[in-house]
């Protein structure tokens, strides 16, 4: 792909789509080997696809201590999340074999620093709590001691869940070109698209040329909705009521932190890395429980300059069907009392759906229902 073919979209975070793909090397047999978590090794395959773009590895000590201060890297550059390799004893060698679960090398890691941190602080700063019933910061408390330093070179890609979904950013990016949009706007997604989330989306896109509908599919809570019904109610949903010329759903294939405002900022970098100009950002992105308040995740980006993270947030209000108005809408365009909207807890919607029963067309399109519906009953 030229470099020429996407100069008019938006430029990866630190100006340069990172690549940290290649070749496995001769002496791989010899090397030690550390086993990465499957978050780790969604962290590691972003890494390589330029979507954590500029990171080139797992961060050294100076970029993860100024990420928890001040969310930036050491260089100044806006990063809200640490992206970090713990391991139980420091290498002896070098260099070291990065494995998956299973125990096959996928990478070499060039080892620049091995370094101590503090769980609590982390929890503390990343995710605003250190309740370990938080579902981010009980996989942080269960990490090994030390973190890992280095850049990496990753040989061996993990599989997509859904290859048909399964696109880099130079991917995303060269599809946005070829299509001739210039000012993309991506919703991140680990639910099914209810009515609420299809106004917002219709309405962002109403302002741009393109959505990127990018449901994460990499690890998220037990009781989430599994990603497979989901991305088959996302089809349909697209193949029904979405100009396909104006729609591209892809996977996104990070794992949830559920850092609530710190994530939605790490959510909208990525974003960029993959050629979106705009992100949505709704009611409690990222969240979980009641650890952040409804529009946190707004009210962190005015922790920014106006444009310094280029990618500008799209703001949106819990939407709902009016019946008097006869449409969706939100607080800020309806009048009319609560009585008059159509809500329904996830609770109930998943009584619903357990039961056989569809929710209120005002609610979710018949078609999603009926996918979740078979989906409860197996």
């Amino acid at each position: 792909m030229s470099a020429v073919a996407t100069d008019n979209l938006i430029k990866p975070h630190g100006g340069v789509l990172v690549d940290r793909t290649g070749d496995a090397p001769d002496d791989l047999a010899s090397l030690e080997t550390v086993q990465l978590t499957s978050r780790e090794l969604s962290d590691l395959d972003m890494v390589a696809s330029g979507a954590l773009s500029p990171l080139e590895g797992f961060m050294g000590q100076a970029d993860y201590e100024s990420v928890l201060e001040n969310m930036r890297l050491a260089n100044g550059l806006p990063w809200s999340l640490p992206v970090c390799l713990a391991v139980d004893v420091a290498p002896t060698g070098d260099r070291v074999a990065l494995t998956d679960e299973s125990g096959k090398p996928v990478a070499v890691l060039e080892v620049e620093a091995v370094y101590e941190y503090d769980k609590e602080r982390e929890a503390e700063l990343a995710y605003r709590t250190t309740d370990s019933e938080h579902p981010g910061v009980a996989v942080l408390f269960e990490q090994k001691p030390l973190y890992l330093a280095g850049k990496v070179i990753v040989f061996e890609r993990a599989v997509p869940q859904f290859p048909e979904l399964a696109r880099d950013p130079a991917e995303t990016r060269a599809i946005f070109a070829e299509r001739g949009w210039r000012r993309v706007v991506g919703f991140q997604t680990r639910n099914p698209i209810h009515r609420a989330h299809e106004y917002l989306t219709k309405v962002a896109l109403e302002t741009v040329d393109g959505l990127l509908i990018h449901p994460l599919v990499g690890d998220t809570k037990s009781d989430d909705v599994p990603a497979a019904t989901r991305v088959e109610c996302y089809d349909i949903l697209v193949e029904n009521y979405y100009p396909a010329d104006r729609v591209l759903v892809s996977a996104f294939p990070a794992a949830m932190r559920y850092a609530g405002p710190r994530e939605a900022i790490w959510h909208a970098i990525c974003r960029k890395n993959y050629g979106c100009s705009h992100f949505i950002v709704g009611r409690d992105h990222a969240g979980v429980g009641s650890y952040y308040g409804t529009y946190d995740a707004q009210l962190i980006f005015d922790e920014f300059e106006p444009h310094e993270l280029d990618i500008e947030p799209m703001f949106f209000e819990h939407s709902f069907w009016c019946k008097t108005c006869g449409s969706m809408a939100s607080a800020k365009t309806c009048p009319h009392p609560s009585e008059d909207h159509v809500f329904l807890s996830g609770t109930k919607v998943r009584e619903m759906l357990g039961n056989g029963e569809l929710p209120p067309v005002e609610f979710s399109r018949p078609e999603v229902a009926e996918v979740l519906i078979a989906a409860y009953r197996s």
